[in-house]
């Protein structure tokens, strides 16, 4: 397997269980886990979801997971290439698997012995957590010292909006699904991820953009520990455009600085620390 790091995630779609990928949230290189090497499936429909549409012989393998991670580390330590982490993101959400738990386990040892310093992320949309056991086992790894970094999907404000962003109002509702991301980040730390474009030519409309604020300025409030909140933008190509598409940075930009002041209006600086508000255009 080659290090060669690709600048998207369209290698997911070719089968493979771990990829290389150089990730503008990282900051470096990522090596991506993902446990859908046979099939996109997720709980979201996302209209700006970038996985298009394949299909390939492959299922997904733990021992074919943990020799190609090891070999991937291997590779980079042997081109001195810092590792910035391990994501579990892939064809879907992750926490959907069947493996996802003993391919968490796995992956912390491999990061323990070949890269200790490198991060274990899991990207979610939160669905996962109206499942105990999956709420449990996220809240479990991430508290410690160098624990589980969970990237925590949050779209919307109201409902309108999440139907438009997530597509699934039906079967995620969400009230519940705010009432458990509610829950969970009083137990553990986390960071939020909103993306932000247009739907269908729709920017985010005035109240949909109040009502987010107030909902992230609630959750950092209540948080263990809110480790960051990311603003991104829609910069790859998804089988359903132009349905979703970017948005000017500047657009971004004053959504980040309208969210910083409301956090510093309220005060909320857990450890005297500020909370970043980051964007990724």
């Amino acid at each position: 397997m080659s290090i060669g790091p690709v600048q998207n995630h369209r290698e997911r779609e070719k089968g493979v269980l771990v990829y290389p990928v150089y990730s503008r949230r990282s900051g470096g290189l990522s090596v991506g886990i993902n446990l859908f090497p046979d099939r996109k499936l997720c709980s979201f429909d996302c209209p700006y979801c970038e996985v298009f549409p394949f299909g390939t012989g492959y299922g997904f393998s733990l021992s074919q997971m943990e020799a190609d991670l090891s070999e991937v580390l291997a590779e980079a330590r042997a081109k001195k290439t810092i590792v910035r982490d391990i994501c579990f993101s892939g064809n879907g959400e992750p926490t959907l698997s069947p493996h996802f738990s003993a391919a968490l386990e796995a992956a912390f040892r491999i990061r323990d012995g070949e890269v200790p310093d490198a991060e274990l992320v899991v990207i979610t949309n939160g669905s996962g957590l109206l499942d105990e056991g999956i709420f449990d086992l996220l809240r479990r790894t991430a508290l410690g010292e160098n624990g589980l970094r969970i990237w925590l999907k949050l779209d919307a404000g109201t409902p309108r909006w999440y139907e438009a962003m997530n597509r699934s109002l039906s079967s995620v509702p969400f009230g519940l699904l705010i009432g458990k991301i509610r829950a969970f980040v009083k137990c553990a730390p986390v960071i939020l991820q909103t993306m932000i474009c247009a739907i269908n030519g729709e920017v985010p409309p005035a109240e949909e953009e109040r009502a987010w604020e107030v909902l992230v300025t609630e959750l950092a409030s209540s948080a263990a520990e809110l480790r960051g909140v990311q603003i991104y933008g829609k910069a790859r190509p998804a089988p359903e455009d132009p349905l979703a598409a970017a948005l000017p940075e500047a657009f971004l930009e004053a959504r980040a600085a309208s969210l910083r002041a409301a956090l510093a209006a309220a005060e909320i600086m857990p450890g005297g620390k500020e909370i970043a508000v980051t964007v990724y255009p």
